[in-house]
């Protein structure tokens, strides 16, 4: 895996979140929530947790995780870069203004196939990942994914 160097790469930092529901095993989507990051990043994890209710009533557990130490960051930017289908890195790339807010790129996967080991895009009840670009315009955040592989 590359490694890019966090003068190079000025993320601050990477939001994590998702919704466990009542039919989900909530250690499963935190597994899979690892096995988005690299294992330096992902064994360190910590959640917080919300308790919410469903527009049914249902219980609905909302973990959150907020990746904050600089110099891994672009490691996690990397592994998703080396995850992802060339297929998925064409999606994203032709879409990409549509995951691109003020300073964040916005990001979601598909659950069940992180929880498998595999990265793919997803939108109905994904992981949702955004991570923060420190002092970039659209411009430079899509320069810096090319550089990391992230876009075809």
């Amino acid at each position: 895996m590359p490694h890019l160097s966090s003068s190079k790469y000025p993320i601050a930092y990477i939001t994590i979140t998702v919704f466990s529901h009542a039919t989900e095993d909530p250690e499963k989507v935190q597994t899979a929530i690892r096995n988005t990051l690299p294992e330096a990043l992902a064994a360190d994890i910590k959640f917080t947790k919300n308790e919410v209710t469903g527009h049914h009533g249902n219980p609905i557990i909302f973990y959150e995780t907020k990746l904050t130490d600089k110099p891994t960051l672009p490691d996690a930017l990397a592994k998703i870069a080396q995850d992802l289908s060339p297929l998925d890195k064409e999606t994203l790339s032709e879409e990409l203004k549509q995951h691109i807010e003020k300073h964040n790129l916005y990001l979601r996967f598909n659950k069940q196939n992180a929880y498998l080991g595999t990265l793919k895009l997803a939108t109905n009840d994904p992981i949702h990942f955004k991570i923060h670009f420190k002092n970039k315009t659209p411009q430079q955040i899509m320069e810096l994914c090319q550089k990391a592989g992230l876009l075809p």
